[in-house]
């Protein structure tokens, strides 16, 4: 079970273009921001590029928890994880497209692009199976005063 559990997250963050990154800040307040994530196969880890000096790599230097949510078309996944600065010039290379280059134009090779890296330790998804059938098993949980079920939900720990 542990495994289809690791394949629904992969599955359900492989289109997944934007990505809300929660870090602890220095007052310990939570702080989201919507981040692009980087396209590579989802193996626990997740990729973001920043700024050396913005707010999610100044964050993840003074306390490394993060989560990170995605969700789009009745899907949603929230990984629990340590975020980590990375400024290997070979990965941000390795990862560098256009979208990276639109938000930070000096490109890879300059010390003030960074990478955040996320290792995650868990997940939790949601999958519904689409509009129309949710709201006929809201309706059909209306009418029999049952609790509604719709979709999946599971708690995964991450390789």
């Amino acid at each position: 079970m542990a495994e289809h559990g690791v394949e629904k997250v992969r599955e359900l963050v492989a289109d997944e273009k934007i990505a809300m990154l929660t870090t602890v800040g220095a007052d310990g307040s939570l702080q989201s921001r919507p981040m692009s994530l980087q396209e590579v196969e989802f193996d626990g880890d997740l990729w973001f590029f920043a700024e050396a000096q913005g707010g999610p790599a100044q964050s993840i230097a003074s306390n490394p928890n993060v989560n990170v949510t995605t969700g789009s078309g009745g899907s949603w996944v929230s990984i629990a994880g340590r975020g980590s600065v990375v400024t290997d010039v070979a990965k941000k290379k390795e990862l560098w497209n256009s979208g990276a280059e639109a938000w930070l134009p000096q490109g890879p090779e300059d010390a003030s692009v960074v990478l955040i890296k996320v290792d995650g330790d868990s997940a939790e998804y949601w999958d519904t199976p689409g509009a129309v059938t949710t709201a006929i098993s809201f309706v059909k949980a209306k009418a029999t005063g049952e609790r509604t079920h719709v979709g999946e939900n599971e708690k995964v720990e991450l390789p």
